[in-house]
């Protein structure tokens, strides 16, 4: 059983599964029902569930907005590995904060804040996963665009996003060079499976250095290659700001998912005046 598990661990740490999790969470998630939602629509509901959890200090409205925002991932269809970089993060931020505490002498009443804390946490990063697993580079320049924030900024989040494969692979071959000249351990026992770990986590690291200065080289020359292009142009002309904007629409699906969040979230306002009466 040890056996089966260090290999499922093996086979999950490849940089192919962890390159296929990310490009799918940034690009495989266009038939979902976050992603058919209108750009604006999701931007504006971030704004609310982002923000309006860090101005509430009652545990069964913030696990009420836990629970709503643990929905919407849910309907994104948010790829495993950002779930369990999620969990780690969130635990991160917080749980060692309860390990401390008791340690230095906490004790139960300790989890109460740290509890508010962690609710507020997870509700703002899953409000977060939701909105930028269900937009894809275009849509969310173009919702950016639509509601005034400066051209450059949209397009640097949208080349952010487009560069991501070429970055992925780009790693790859790094990662593949690094193993023709290096010699992995042998993972035939269980010390050597922590040894080839520990080899795979090294060679990484030591990948970052020439991953940064090969993407510097190629953004330099899409950049080039923008200018000849006459991008400056286009972000400044009207006309096309106008016929980009044009593919954004607000239907029926939109509003449905305006109403349910409006009425969820009267419904958290309101949910310690109603525990209060019962």
């Amino acid at each position: 059983m040890l056996e089966k598990f260090s290999e499922n661990v093996m086979d999950k740490v490849s940089i192919d599964y962890l390159r296929n999790q990310v490009l799918k969470n940034a690009y495989g998630n266009d038939d979902t029902p976050i992603a058919a939602l209108d750009p604006r629509v999701l931007i504006v509901w971030y704004l609310f569930f982002g923000i309006a959890p860090w101005f509430m200090g009652s545990v069964p409205m913030l696990l009420a907005m836990f629970l709503f925002t643990a929905v919407t991932t849910r309907l994104a269809r948010v790829a495993p590995l950002v779930l369990v970089i999620f969990a780690v993060g969130v635990f991160a931020q917080t749980g060692y904060m309860f390990v401390a505490a008791l340690v230095f002498g906490g004790n139960a009443d300790t989890l109460t804040p740290l509890l508010v804390l962690t609710l507020k946490v997870a509700s703002c990063s899953l409000a977060s996963i939701t909105v930028f697993s269900g937009l894809d580079p275009d849509r969310l320049s173009s919702g950016l665009l639509w509601f005034g924030f400066p051209e450059r900024l949209s397009f640097s989040i949208s080349f952010a996003y487009r560069i991501l494969p070429i970055m992925m692979e780009e790693l790859q071959n790094i990662l593949l060079s690094f193993r023709l000249r290096g010699r992995a351990p042998a993972h035939d026992t269980l010390l050597g499976k922590l040894r080839w770990l520990v080899y795979q986590v090294k060679t990484i690291v030591q990948s970052f250095y020439p991953l940064m200065l090969n993407m510097a080289k190629r953004s330099r020359t899409t950049v080039e290659a923008l200018e000849l292009k006459g991008y400056r142009y286009a972000s400044a002309n009207p006309d096309v700001l106008k016929i980009r904007l044009s593919s954004l629409a607000v239907g029926s699906n939109d509003a449905v998912f305006i109403a349910a969040s409006a009425a969820y979230a009267l419904f958290c306002l309101a949910l310690p005046a109603l525990l209060e009466v019962l």
